[in-house]
C-alpha cells in the first residue's frame, strides 16, 4: 500500500480555503456539505498543529544560555523611526 505524504502546511491552508469557498457558495447537497465540514475541520486542525510546533521551536530557540525564554518587541522596521510614534499605540 502507498504511504500519503504529508501536505505542507500550505497545501493545507489553501485545500482549507477552498473547502470554505464551497461551503459558502450554498450550491451544495447536505451530505456533501457535512462531508466538507469534517474535512475542514481536520484540516483546520492539522494546521494548528503545525503552527504550535512552530511556535515550540521558535521558543526553544529562543532561549537564553540558562534555559529561559527571551521574550522582545517585535520590529518590522529594524531601526527605522516612524512619525507616528507616540505615547498612544494606536
Amino acid at each position: 500500500m502507498k504511504e500519503e505524504q504529508p501536505r505542507t502546511f500550505e497545501a493545507s491552508l489553501e485545500a482549507l480555503e477552498q473547502i470554505v469557498r464551497q461551503l459558502e457558495s450554498g450550491d451544495l447537497a447536505l451530505e456533501k456539505s457535512l462531508e466538507l465540514f469534517e474535512q475542514g475541520i481536520r484540516l483546520s486542525r492539522e494546521c494548528q498543529d503545525r503552527l504550535s510546533q512552530a511556535e515550540r521551536r521558535i521558543e526553544v530557540l529562543m532561549r537564553d544560555n540558562q534555559g529561559r525564554t527571551v521574550v522582545s518587541a517585535f520590529e518590522p522596521n529594524h531601526g527605522e523611526t516612524s512619525e507616528t510614534d507616540d505615547e498612544s499605540p494606536f
